[in-house]
């Protein structure tokens, strides 16, 4: 019972944030929303700071399962850099609450150890795009190879790409889809 209270306080959490007027969450709000107590919010979570901890442990745990899941079902590794960018553009279009945590609206003035928790979400993101677009130099002859640091600019710019599409989704107050043109700017960056 405990862990179901404490889904569906992530869960009424993540949905505030889909609000387009981007109004700051207090645990007072999210008490009112789900018709509790804030105190009965303190039995499950110390703080509020544990409950975007939640959430970004749910983004982490189904972001990188989904690029485990890619990384194994394909094996050309441009494919892989597109789907995985792709995947993460429809995440982002599926869960716009999630957005907000993503691209760090919705952590301003929260403990600052939960931006560095989503910087850390951007470097394993952009090593896992890396290590694809390394096994795309060595497949298709095509493409600009060369030194290590050609990767880890393509890299950088695939993890630039999507931050920007993410930020455009939540600043249009959800109206810009991540995913429009997704494929043919995918085409021009790759």
């Amino acid at each position: 019972m405990a862990g179901e209270r404490k889904q569906q306080i992530l869960e009424t959490l993540a949905k505030m944030l889909e609000s387009p007027k981007r109004e700051k969450i207090t645990t007072a709000s999210l008490a009112a929303k789900l018709e509790v107590s804030e105190a009965a919010l303190y039995r499950h979570f110390a703080n509020k700071a544990q409950m975007f901890e939640g959430l970004i442990v749910f983004i982490e745990e189904t972001v990188f399962g989904l690029i485990n899941k890619i990384s194994a079902e394909e094996t050309d590794g441009l494919r892989q850099v597109q789907r995985i960018v792709t995947m993460l553009l429809v995440f982002a279009e599926k869960n716009p609450g999630m957005t907000r945590v993503l691209i760090g609206d919705a952590l301003v003035n929260e403990d600052e150890k939960l931006q560095l928790r989503i910087n850390q979400l951007y470097d394993r993101i952009e090593a896992t795009l890396k290590q694809s677009l390394r096994i795309a130099d060595t497949q298709h002859a095509n493409l600009p190879t060369g030194s290590k640091s050609v990767a880890e600019a393509r890299a950088n710019l695939m993890v630039c790409f999507v931050v920007g599409r993410w930020q455009q989704f939540a600043k249009s107050g959800f109206k810009r889809k991540p995913t429009e043109f997704a494929q043919e700017q995918l085409g021009l960056l790759s």
